[in-house]
């Protein structure tokens, strides 16, 4: 029999953990494959999240005890606690000052992750569709606690921002059929078996009708109280989410310098590779719009996701056994298209625990038919492989080495985002985008991340713009500001310039993980290269990086430096 006296270590903490969370929060284990969570939602009211913040508690309690515990300071022990009590301090941070009374966004408010789990919740079987039946069923509860939530922040002048508030309400227009069509709900429930056709439609338009009373409320009641407020979050409140999603307390001014440095490296790049594309063009971005039109592109819908399928095979072949050695599992990836109403970034979801569901591509079509290439590689590149897909499915992979909460929930966003950027370089630097069309579209990928360093911290913290910038010297950003930088250094259309600045209001500090995070898989890896000298295997170091599970930013370079 087990030893119930003995106290158990980090790992089984951060595992108990991670089973007390799914318990709250069924959207959670649906991502993580557990099928018994497919027929519910989490409490999104103040008592939801009050309970979330009461595990993060108790579980930091035990954690300090099975440190103490014999065996409790091992390496594995040790940087598994570390991640524990750095994620749980940062989310505790954020819940105690009460910003999820204030959660809206066009991309990461919790009704956003009640829709998106229909797209990976199980439907092969009569039995699962019953579960999503009862999910459906639960989706008016979900949206009052969330409105319950929302409404509480009114009372304590906890406001989201307009802008984020205004596109919401176009979102949940769109989810409810508000043009005369379907729901999004309905949708989804209209190709599921017809011998649950009458529950499957009872449901789906009860979350119809509960989406579209909370688009009415927002519109009526919500956003004419957050008139006025703004949009951005102050230094403070910066500082608290910057955390959140970096995994470290970050020196936000040299950030705010390292990304104008960044931008004059990158400017200077994109102007090589643009004389080529299309000799004379007055600005690199001239020279994608010149591409928009003439260079290449695929035309249809099904026609992209199978290309991009095709570019994520490619890749698979080509890295495997040269630069990275995977496992079967992990070498499935698929490539889909999003559901309407997503906002314009690609995406990436992870394989569940038992890679029964694969890691899975999302591109947001917004309505297009013809699709440029030099937009897509390095995108691919970033969210496929080698991007997100060949670290997350790794973490899932290697989890018995870990724990669960390794490799999974624990994941911190800088981290991953940094990895898959770094993605993109790799495949710069392995020779992948000598074509100037492709390595064009990179380096204007590149600039958008510099860019949303410099926008990020720039507008939320009022900063000024320094006098060796092209763009408004010696003003202090705005929002109105910030998109029409972007704007003028993005080869991207202005619905996805506008959709990113909303993202960036209402996500505070995580657009700035992407370049910072590269940074610091750069930094490790050249510190492991210098440590090893001509003994440095890049094959082995990419592995064992990728089988450590997720770190903060100052963790992540300390230990990819030793590998």
């Amino acid at each position: 029999m087990p030893d119930t006296t003995r106290t158990p270590l980090p790992r089984q903490v951060a595992d108990a953990y991670v089973d007390a969370l799914i318990a709250l929060d069924p959207i959670t284990g649906t991502f993580l494959g557990v099928r018994e969570c497919s027929n519910a939602l989490p409490d999104l009211s103040p008592a939801g999240a009050q309970a979330l913040a009461d595990l993060a508690r108790t579980t930091l309690d035990r954690l300090a005890e099975a440190e103490r515990a014999p065996g409790g300071d091992s390496d594995a022990e040790r940087r598994c606690a570390r991640l524990l009590r750095e994620r749980l301090t940062a989310e505790l941070a954020v819940h105690d000052t009460d910003e999820h009374l204030r959660a809206v966004s066009n991309l990461s408010s919790p009704v956003h992750a009640v829709r998106q789990v229909f797209t990976v919740t199980p439907v092969d079987s009569e039995e699962d569709w019953a579960a999503v039946a009862e999910r459906l069923a639960a989706v008016p509860a979900a949206l009052d606690g969330y409105r319950e939530s929302l409404a509480l922040g009114l009372d304590r002048k906890l406001h989201g921002g307009p802008r984020a508030t205004e596109t919401f309400i176009d979102q949940l227009a769109e989810w409810s059929g508000a043009d005369g069509g379907k729901g999004w709900f309905e949708q989804f429930a209209a190709s599921g078996p017809e011998s649950l056709r009458e529950r499957l439609d009872t449901a789906a338009g009860a979350a119809t009708r509960a989406v579209a009373e909370l688009r009415d409320w927002m519109r009526e009641v919500y956003a004419p109280a957050v008139t006025g407020s703004a949009d951005t979050v102050g230094r403070e409140r910066y500082a608290r989410w910057s955390r959140y999603f970096n995994g470290t307390d970050l020196d936000l001014d040299e950030a705010y310098a390292y990304g104008w440095s960044e931008y004059h490296r990158i400017l200077g790049e994109m102007r090589v590779e643009a004389e080529k594309v299309l000799p004379g063009a007055d600005t690199p971005w001239a020279a994608l719009k010149h591409l928009d039109e003439h260079g290449a592109h695929i035309e249809g819908v099904d026609e992209v996701q199978r290309w991009l399928q095709g570019l994520m095979d490619e890749a698979m072949d080509a890295l495997d056994g040269t630069h990275f050695e995977l496992a079967t599992p992990v070498r499935k990836v698929e490539s889909r298209i999003a559901p309407p109403g997503s906002a314009a970034a690609p995406y990436y979801t992870p394989p569940s625990e038992d890679f029964s569901r694969p890691g899975c591509t999302w591109l947001p079509t917004m309505g297009q038919t013809r699709f440029p290439v030099y937009d897509l590689v390095s995108t691919w590149y970033h969210e496929g492989v080698p991007g997100h897909h060949l670290q997350l499915a790794q973490w899932v992979y290697v989890r018995e080495n870990l724990s669960r909460y390794q490799a999974s929930v624990g994941m911190v966003s800088a981290n991953a985002e940094g990895w898959a950027l770094y993605a993109e370089r790799l495949m710069d630097e392995l020779g992948f985008l000598t074509d100037p069309e492709r390595r064009l579209g990179y380096l204007d990928a590149q600039m958008m991340r510099a860019a949303r360093v410099i926008v990020d911290i720039g507008m939320h913290l009022e900063l000024e713009i320094p006098e060796h910038s092209p763009f408004h010297p010696g003003e202090r950003w705005t929002p109105e500001l910030a998109q029409e930088f972007f704007g003028l250094h993005s080869g991207r259309p202005a619905d996805f310039v506008e959709s990113e600045l909303i993202r960036y209001l209402s996500m505070p500090g995580q657009a700035i993980g992407y370049k910072l995070g590269e940074r610091a898989w750069l930094l490790g890896r050249e510190n492991a290269r210098k440590a090893h000298g001509d003994a440095f295997d890049a094959k082995a170091w990419h592995m064992a990086a990728l089988s450590q599970g997720s770190l903060g930013l100052d963790d992540l370079v300390d230990e990819l430096s030793k590998l």
